[in-house]
């Protein structure tokens, strides 16, 4: 597992220890990248189920200015510390040790608002559309931001939560990949 692309590209990443996180397979974190990016002129990530960091590492290291890592398993986050020290990233990080829904309700009090934010929950906890409808709720995503869901081939997300509205989906083998947006002018809509 390593950085794809951007300042930090080549830097191999750890894995978070034992069989409890599934990371992000590089072929699958390009193809993420490519259909958002593939490069930011800053802005905020939220990678929320952060397991080893991989995806909000790679946001950073393609321009986003800050990213807020959050997972709930203390060898996750010691492994997310480790990654941004290789990777130089530490000042740009903020990272906690909680689950996503206090996660979300503390994002809200703060007043936060991202242009990228990162989902990857555990397969087994299929709770995207709840988190979906929590973001769109509390308007979390700014307007031309991006929510990536990384999830089984075979769960169907909605076409639309509220304002956010699926852009593209992309299946790998067993994993794919759902992008919503809710900037509806400066994208074209390439679900069918």
């Amino acid at each position: 597992m390593r950085v794809v692309s951007g300042t930090c590209k080549g830097r191999v990443l750890k894995a978070v220890p034992g069989m409890t996180t599934r990371p992000t397979t590089d072929k699958v974190k390009e193809a993420i990248f490519n259909m958002i990016g593939p490069y930011f002129q800053g802005g905020t990530a939220l990678d929320l189920f952060a397991g080893s960091g991989g995806l909000g590492i790679e946001a950073l290291s393609r321009g986003m200015d800050r990213c807020i890592f959050i997972d709930k398993d203390k060898k996750a986050i010691q492994t997310i510390q480790t990654n941004l020290l290789s990777c130089n990233l530490k000042e740009r990080a903020e990272l906690f040790r909680t689950d996503a829904e206090r996660a979300l309700r503390a994002i809200v009090k703060r007043g936060l608002t991202f242009d990228l934010i990162l989902l990857d929950p555990p397969y087994k906890q299929q709770i995207l559309e709840t988190i979906l409808s929590f973001i769109e709720h509390h308007h979390l995503l700014n307007q031309e931001g991006a929510i990536v869901c990384e999830h089984r081939h075979d769960v169907h997300l909605p076409k639309e939560v509220g304002i956010l509205h699926l852009k593209k989906q992309e299946i790998y083998g067993h994993t794919a990949v759902t992008i919503y947006r809710t900037d509806l002018n400066g994208w074209r809509n390439e679900i069918g």
